[in-house]
């Protein structure tokens, strides 16, 4: 089996908002391929936060790697921008900004549902997907990765 962990640290009034999925027990290869492509999706997304870009460039990043593997792109959560409040909207990325960037990549389809502990989330076809997720500034010198282990 596989769990995303999904963590939100609220530090004197700023967010930070990070994910990682992980394989519990034995896990089938093509469950590892997911994770490790959904992870590969998230700095594809991460690679396009820089200034003067729109959030559509990041969402194309990471929708075009993601069908390169016939995988489906999960639309009902998206990165956001981030800071004071948890969900911000940034259209064009400016210099200062801060966005939490969460792919969330299914083997089949993208459509989900909630479960009625209002709280878990299933594809519709109940198939795998993982989510990966890290908070990044933009920066004059490109992207900074703001929620990496220390």
């Amino acid at each position: 089996d596989i769990i995303s962990v999904d963590l939100v640290v609220n530090k004197d009034g700023y967010h930070g908002d990070s994910t990682i999925t992980i394989p519990v027990g034995d896990v089938a290869p093509d469950t590892l391929k997911l994770l490790q492509v959904t992870e590969e999706c998230l700095y594809k997304g991460i690679e396009q936060a820089v200034a003067g870009k729109h959030m559509g460039d990041l969402g194309h990043a990471v929708q075009a790697h993601a069908e390169s593997f016939g995988y489906g792109v999960v639309r009902d959560y998206v990165g956001h921008g981030i800071g004071t409040d948890m969900h911000e909207a940034p259209e064009v990325l400016e210099e200062g900004m801060v966005l939490a960037i969460e792919p969330m990549i299914a083997m089949g389809t993208e459509k989900v549902r909630q479960l009625d502990n209002g709280w878990t989330v299933i594809t519709q076809d109940k198939k795998p997907a993982a989510h990966f997720e890290h908070t990044v500034a933009i920066t004059d010198h490109g992207p900074e990765i703001l929620t990496l282990p220390s």
